[in-house]
């Protein structure tokens, strides 16, 4: 069902976005030059301090898990998310489930982050998401990921 319905959707988009061959170089002779594209941002240097990796799993249907799904860090130590298999994922956060002054300290070490506490998906085998802990208060940071909360995909991360 679910094939035939992509297969449709994609034939849709070829006879949508098709055309004769004559148009699309006619087009492309009418439209005018870009300026030069920017030169691509530097790679993120990698984290100061320590780093602990989480994967994060799945089969894409029934099950979904970080592994570990339990872990205890010093403060100052960057949790980096690798997608493994079963994506996309993410990671979010529980706001009522962090402690005083957490948020702030999240909300700066989750770089393009998609909302309050959520960090970016990740679509890619062996694509990372790095969130620091640098200045974070002690105690449990209690997390998710979204597409998979109700496959009980969750996190605590306990800050020493």
């Amino acid at each position: 069902m679910r094939f035939t319905l992509l297969t449709t959707l994609v034939a849709f988009a070829i006879v949508a976005c098709g055309g004769d061959k004559k148009s699309a170089a006619s087009q492309a002779e009418a439209a005018t030059p870009t300026p030069a594209a920017a030169p691509a941002a530097a790679p993120a240097a990698e984290p100061a301090g320590a780093v602990v990796e989480v994967k994060m799993t799945g089969n894409g249907t029934s099950i979904a898990a970080f592994e570990p799904n339990k872990l205890s860090i010093k403060a100052g130590t960057t949790v980096r998310f690798i997608n493994v298999s079963g994506g996309p994922h993410n990671i979010a956060f529980y706001a009522d489930s962090i402690p005083k002054g957490g948020a702030a300290v999240l909300k700066k070490g989750m770089p393009n982050a998609m909302g309050d506490l959520m960090g970016a998906f990740l679509t890619q085998p062996n694509e990372k998401y790095d969130v620091s802990f640098t200045g974070a208060p002690a105690g449990v940071y209690k997390g998710y990921c979204l597409p998979h909360v109700a496959l009980g995909m969750h996190v605590a991360i306990t800050v020493q």
